[in-house]
């Protein structure tokens, strides 16, 4: 999965500039007769509260006397934060645009990538990729790693540019050999896939690595794919219970659920069914629809947990309400048969059905099955049901 930086990347502080030598007094006096230097400082002393009692009130008053009087291009991005922010002044993203434009047409590049950010989540302005593009354009020409990845991110996906998956891995290469984490991990994915450069697990291991090594949750996840199917290195079930329990103890479902896995199997760690309902409990609870099945099976089966047919279910209709097709065709087996559960063969016809419409075989069997033990009336309402539960499928 390829991600980029969001407006949480935004609201930065202000760059703090220093009083240096100066009493606060001094620099408030020639603030007063106008010298754009001191009214910078002033402001910086008022935002920070270095020196002074903070009040951000006063330090917008000041960053506004410096960014209209001397066109400060810094007070003209420190205003934009503050605006975007509401610090000092209400919280109106149309001013921090203003202030950013300002700022970015001086070359300001911390401007040109927020501008960047604006555009792209329709933010002060009308949501526009192409705008957006351009100012990350402007950013990442000049270094700016998170502008970087975001124009990366959105060659790779074809947002205000025609989708160039080389130009997405040359400016996430930019960013990553700076060190950035999330460069690093997409950089890992294209070469993990071949997109935009050639196919090559050694790479997507050593991006991986690197961005792990960071603590960035998805690359230590991809990084226990990569053990744990031995691709780009040797097959090492043990590094891929290391690697998957970094990113499932930061919250990550997949690794949350293959961790589940490799304790429920025993590979690379004790056979631990406790810790496996453990893990795939976490992961069910986000919603990962696979744990949610393998829950399921464990709950079934009573393995880590007490026999539950009940709680089997439970979890089944979570998957299968996600639209996971085993999951929809098991609840059909389970209504069908009775299995611990009451016999019910409309809800067997409705689960059937919605894994029908995938095309699989078994459930067009089982749907076909449920259907003649139905009467007309029960067989109208329960296509009703099951075109209602598509709907809310389609709508996830």
């Amino acid at each position: 999965m390829i991600r980029k930086y969001t407006l949480i990347f935004l609201l930065a502080t202000a760059s703090p500039l220093a009083l240096a030598d100066k009493t606060f007094d001094d620099a408030m006096a020639k603030a007063n007769a106008g010298d754009v230097y001191s009214q910078v400082a002033v402001a910086e002393a008022f935002y920070t509260g270095k020196g002074v009692t903070q009040d951000y009130q006063r330090a917008a008053a000041w960053f506004t006397k410096a960014a209209e009087e001397g066109d400060e291009v810094e007070s003209q991005y420190s205003l934009g934060v503050m605006s975007a922010d509401g610090q000092g002044v209400p919280h109106d993203a149309k001013k921090a645009v203003i202030w950013y434009t300002k700022a970015a047409d001086q070359g300001h590049v911390k401007s040109q990538y927020n501008l960047g950010l604006m555009y792209a989540n329709g933010q002060g302005v009308p949501q526009d990729y192409k705008k957006s593009v351009a100012w990350y354009t402007k950013a990442a020409e000049q270094g700016h790693a998170n502008a970087q990845v975001n124009l990366g991110y959105m060659y790779a996906n074809g947002q205000g540019v025609p989708q160039d998956y080389k130009q997405a891995a040359a400016w996430y290469t930019k960013a990553a050999t700076k060190g950035n984490a999330l460069a690093q991990v997409n950089l890992g994915v294209m070469y993990a896939n071949g997109q935009g450069v050639p196919l090559d697990y050694k790479q997507a291991v050593a991006w991986f690595t690197k961005a792990a090594e960071q603590g960035d949750a998805l690359a230590q996840f991809s990084l226990g794919l990569k053990y744990d199917n031995g691709q780009g290195v040797a097959q090492d079930s043990k590094q891929a219970v290391t690697w998957y329990t970094k990113a499932a103890d930061q919250g990550h479902a997949g690794a949350q659920h293959n961790l589940g896995i490799l304790y429920a199997n025993g590979q690379g760690i004790p056979q631990d069914y406790a810790q496996a309902v453990a893990w795939f409990t976490k992961a069910a609870e986000l919603g990962y629809a696979p744990a949610q099945i393998n829950l399921a099976i464990l709950y079934a089966n009573g393995q880590g947990v007490p026999q539950d047919y009940k709680k089997a279910a439970f979890w089944y209709s979570k998957a299968a309400e996600s639209g996971n097709v085993n999951a929809q065709i098991n609840l059909a087996y389970m209504y069908a048969n009775g299995t611990n559960i009451a016999q019910d063969y409309q809800k067997s016809y409705m689960w059937a059905s919605l894994a029908a419409a995938s095309g699989n075989p078994v459930a067009r069997k089982l749907r076909n099955s449920a259907e003649t033990k139905l009467t007309p009336a029960e067989l109208e309402k329960v296509q009703q049901e099951t075109a209602a539960q598509l709907e809310q499928i389609d709508q996830k």
